[in-house]
Parts: C-alpha cells; sequence; structure tokens
C-alpha cells in the first residue's frame, strides 16, 4: 500500500492500534494484527523494538523488552510486515538509530525494503524534523509516508515545517511525557488540536488513548483519528483470549470514532 492509503484510511475517521512487533513472538504479532483489524483497526501501526525507546512508557518499554527477547530484528519485522494478511496500511514506529544502522549509515535501504515488504509509512518520534531531508527524499522516492508527531511544546516555526513536510497523517501528542494509557483527556489536546495550521494531511490524537469516551471526545474537538498503544499492549501482556480481547478493544475504540464524527 501506499502513502495515499492512509490518507484514504482517515476519510471516515481512522482508529490507529499499535502493538509491538515480536511480542511476545512474530507469529502471535501476526495474530494480533488480524484480529485489530476484524476488530475495526483503519491504520495499523507496529513497533518496531528498540533497546532505548525515549517516547515510550513503562507499558510499551515492557512489551519492547519483550520482543527483543523473543529475537525480534529489523530483518524479522520486515518479513513479518511482508507476511500479513491484512488490508489496512501498516506504518512502523521506531527510532532512527534502527534505520541508519540496518543500511550501515544509509536509511534509504531500509526505506527501500521497508516499501518491498509492504509498508505504508513511518513514524520516527527521535527526527528532528530539521534534519529529516535524508530521510523524507527515501520516503517520497518509495510511497511511503513520513509521520511527524507534534507536542503541546512544539513551537509555531517548527509546526509550520512539520505541517509542511508531514505525509500519511500528523501525530498530535496528547500530552507532555511518555506513552501510556489515562483515564481522560488532557487539555493540551484541545490546544494542540487548534494551533495546527491548516492543512490536509489528516491528524490523529494519540498518548493516553484508552477507552470509546476518550476517542469520542477526541475525534468531537476536530481530530481525524485517535493511535491508542498501552491499551493493546497491556491485553497482550496479560496473554489471556488475547484474539479476542484485541477485536473487543478495538471495536469500542472505533465506535467511539464513529460517533466523535
Amino acid at each position: 500500500m501506499s502513502e495515499e492509503s492512509i490518507r484514504a484510511a482517515f476519510e471516515g475517521g481512522a482508529l490507529v492500534p499499535y502493538i509491538v512487533a515480536g511480542d511476545p513472538t512474530p507469529e502471535a504479532t501476526a495474530r494480533y494484527a488480524e484480529a485489530l483489524v476484524e476488530g475495526g483497526a483503519d491504520v495499523l501501526e507496529l513497533g518496531l523494538p528498540f533497546s532505548e525507546p525515549v517516547a515510550d512508557g513503562p507499558t510499551i518499554q515492557a512489551g519492547i523488552r519483550r520482543a527483543l527477547d523473543a529475537g525480534m530484528t529489523p530483518q524479522r519485522f520486515l518479513d513479518l510486515v511482508a507476511d500479513l494478511d491484512v488490508e489496512v496500511p501498516v506504518v512502523a514506529m521506531t527510532y532512527y538509530n534502527m534505520l541508519y544502522r540496518y543500511g550501515d549509515g544509509d536509511v534509504r535501504e531500509f526505506v527501500a525494503d521497508a516499501a518491498d515488504a509492504g509498508l505504508s509509512g513511518l513514524i520516527v518520534p527521535d527526527l528532528p524534523v530539521e534534519e529529516s531531508g535524508e530521510l523524507a527524499a527515501a520516503c517520497a522516492e518509495h510511497d511511503l509516508a513520513l509521520v511527524f508527531i507534534v507536542a503541546p511544546t512544539t513551537t509555531e516555526q517548527r509546526l509550520e515545517s512539520i505541517v509542511d513536510q508531514a505525509t500519511g497523517f500528523l501525530y498530535v501528542q496528547a500530552r507532555l511525557g511518555t506513552t501510556g494509557a489515562r483515564t481522560d483527556v488532557s487539555d493540551e489536546t484541545t490546544r494542540s488540536l487548534a494551533r495546527l495550521p491548516e492543512t490536509e494531511v489528516p491528524t490523529a490524537v494519540g498518548f493516553g488513548v484508552s477507552t470509546q469516551d476518550q476517542a469520542r471526545e477526541i475525534v468531537a474537538g476536530g481530530a481525524d483519528g485517535v493511535v491508542a498503544g498501552s491499551v493493546f499492549v497491556d491485553i497482550v501482556a496479560d496473554g489471556e483470549a488475547v484474539p479476542e480481547r484485541l477485536a473487543e478493544t478495538a471495536a469500542e475504540l472505533a465506535a467511539g470514532v464513529a460517533a466523535g464524527r
């Protein structure tokens, strides 16, 4: 699928669930991905594990440790993506060092292989927009989206640069700090959405989204979709009836997105 497939997925409001690839095994991840899509995922976000996940909270960090302990590598990640039997765009969330090391300093190699595997986009939270030129050019060449994260503290100047260069969707950080399920919608979410320059790129709010009511409130507040991760990684960690519970939770959040529209 292409970068355009991501934008198309947002046309009716989008649920973007996240799980860690390889947690607890690549085979399990494939089943869990299918369950999320059955439950209503419009875009699937898979974490490519990195040993220093600075943007992630304890829940996702634990999932990353489990995946690394199980032997997940960039090549196994790409093999997993290539073998997925899902009809929605798949984006990878990872850190720049993973891409850099994969190609011995040339990030174009990972992008080319990711496109061949069927990936539709990349989220690289530790890559400043000012230093994204090489990766952005490679993504454009291979029709992959490069998704940037907008934080509550992003300056106006950087915000304009991000909006100008973003493809696929804009990932709006709901609150300061790292990822992790919350019970409320932060006031920072509304402010972050309100200050976005006019753009045709869809917006998805993440960091703390875990309930149907949160999804409804966020979309009603102006977002085009929501990203939810820790709530799903918690289900994986629990290990009980995982595919069924993933599908049920995805359906609840998708219903919240629909209600917010």
